[in-house]
């Protein structure tokens, strides 16, 4: 891969990492249930895991990543990830706080300082989703990153996508990631096209469940303007989601 003159190649990864809890079979729902309550089974060493593959990238995002209840033992994994992959900046987004016993958070890890970080609650039946977005570089030609983790239902998902579409509508340089809870090409998603540059993936590449991968929910959405290359999914230790991994080729001056 060449990076062409005038650009920067970024490297980005999107993960649905389910708090570090391990599922590896459909069953797994049911019979390690409790995992997701109880700061029980290895979930520092699958931290451990992911913290080595976010390593390997420019900006990472986060879904389900528990900002410090009581399955976490208290750790805000966000942070956690931050420091043992060696990256200079992160943010989380809280969401979802079921009492003090799991919560769940968007997050992004990052080796580019931005200039703003803002997060936003999405529209949707349940309360509990958001999208947390950062700027990088000045003016309106800067890149801006969101990442997201979507409703369940069509409807609210809707909602949710004409929320973000509205953010991003003016923003040139654009990437969404996250969790979509849905296809490329669902209905829904086409307010994302028709009202922002961002653009439908390439290829779908199927994300869950990880142990037979079979629907491409996972997405890093990028604007027209932005190149897109190496798009692949990797194990995001023993979670449900495969990640998604990608190299982006950004003009450089959207980095200024």
């Amino acid at each position: 891969m060449t990076t062409m003159p005038g650009k920067r190649r970024l490297r980005v990864l999107s993960a649905n990492i389910q708090a570090g809890s391990s599922t590896r079979r459909y069953s797994d729902y049911v019979t390690r249930s409790w995992s997701h309550a109880l700061p029980a089974g290895n979930k520092r060493g699958s931290l451990d895991v992911i913290a080595q593959l976010a390593g390997e990238h420019d900006i990472v995002g986060l879904q389900e990543a528990d900002p410090g209840s009581l399955r976490s033992g208290f750790t805000n994994q966000t942070h956690y990830l931050a420091e043992r992959a060696g990256f200079d900046y992160w943010t989380h987004q809280p969401n979802r706080n079921v009492g003090r016993v799991a919560s769940s958070a968007n997050g992004l890890l990052s080796r580019l300082e931005p200039v703003e970080v803002s997060d936003h609650a999405l529209p949707g039946r349940i309360s509990g989703r958001g999208v947390l977005v950062a700027r990088f570089g000045d003016g309106d030609e800067g890149l801006t990153v969101a990442v997201a983790h979507l409703s369940l239902g069509a409807n609210s998902r809707r909602a949710q996508l004409s929320f973000i579409a509205e953010l991003l509508s003016d923003h040139p340089h654009a990437v969404l990631m996250g969790d979509f809870n849905c296809m490329p090409d669902t209905p829904e998603m086409d307010v994302l096209y028709r009202h922002t540059r961002l653009r439908p993936p390439q290829h779908r590449i199927p994300t869950f469940p990880s142990w037979r991968p079979q629907r491409a929910i996972d997405h890093i959405l990028i604007s027209e303007a932005l190149v897109a290359e190496d798009a692949r999914a990797v194990p995001a230790a023993n979670s449900d989601h495969l990640a998604l991994a990608m190299s982006i080729d950004v003009p450089a001056e959207a980095l200024r």
